[in-house]
């Protein structure tokens, strides 16, 4: 079972490697990887120990490991996986001495916003923009400019990209990689309103894993109006080529057809839909 020694920030700022562990004994390791989760935190919050403490922080490790991969995508290859850990380290530490279990949170749920917090306290104190962005950053600006009076024009991408002799991709990468991090709190105000509850930064925060409903309406539309007068055989053939991206032979097994019927079909169900959309057109 490790054992966590002390670490400051500006110790993970000065580049210091993780933190050192030593070893628990293992008979207090498997007396409490014996009893149920919920036992060891009210053993934790009734009689606090370091053994159950790290008992708890080996534990809930992989936590803090999830939260700082998820939060690396977003971040340049050059900021470092490790400093994001051992900075939600921290925020595992505070959440433990924190958490109490009797208000029915899931320690789980507390914890990552906890873990997140550290890590964004940590980007801000330091400066992580790493000297190589920051060199390859001029030397776009550098070449930006050059170009741009010698052409006597905005230089475009590609010319930029050939004039550093980097390929358009490494160039984008570049280019990403010199844009800062905005952290924003989601509980600043985003205006006030007349009535008790303020509209903050997370009422208007666009969520990007739901589908716009808007574009979900306008699709269901579109395929009332596409299926519309087909067959159930040729209805079946739009959606799943169309909507389910199925292939015809996949759909030929479905259907119990031939491939060959299958795509027979859908030249057939295309051409009248062809026909069909020309004659609407004269409606608008």
């Amino acid at each position: 079972m490790p054992k966590l020694t002390e670490r400051t920030a500006t110790d993970i700022s000065n580049g210091k490697r993780p933190l050192e562990v030593e070893p628990v004994a293992s008979n207090v390791t498997a007396d409490l990887g014996d009893r149920p989760i919920e036992e060891v935190w009210r053993m934790y919050r009734d009689a606090p120990s370091e053994s159950i403490r790290n008992f708890l922080m080996e534990n809930f490790l992989p936590l803090v490991r999830y939260t700082a991969e998820r939060m690396h995508t977003r971040l340049p290859a050059e900021v470092e996986v490790e400093d994001l850990m051992s900075s939600g380290l921290f925020g595992l530490m505070d959440a433990i001495d924190a958490y109490d279990i009797e208000r029915g949170v899931k320690f789980e749920t507390y914890c990552t916003q906890r873990i997140r917090g550290a890590i964004f306290d940590e980007l801000r104190a330091m400066d992580w923009v790493p000297r190589l962005v920051r060199s390859r950053t001029a030397k776009v600006e550098r070449a930006s400019k050059q170009l741009e009076m010698e052409l006597g024009r905005k230089a475009t991408d590609k010319e930029i990209s050939k004039r550093l002799d980097v390929d358009p991709d490494e160039y984008k990468k570049i280019c990403r990689d010199a844009k800062p991090v905005g952290v924003v709190s989601l509980n600043r105000k985003w205006f006030e309103t007349d009535s008790s509850k303020d509209v903050r930064e997370i009422d208007v925060v666009r969520d990007r894993r739901q589908e716009n409903p808007v574009s979900r309406l306008q699709r269901d539309d579109l395929k009332l109006l596409l299926t519309k007068g087909l067959s159930r055989a040729e209805r079946l053939i739009i959606i799943l080529y169309y909507y389910e991206e199925m292939t015809m032979k996949e759909i030929g097994i479905t259907l119990d057809l031939s491939e060959s019927r299958v795509s027979q079909m859908h030249s057939s169900i295309l051409a009248r839909l062809k026909a069909q959309m020309q004659h609407r057109s004269k409606e608008f």
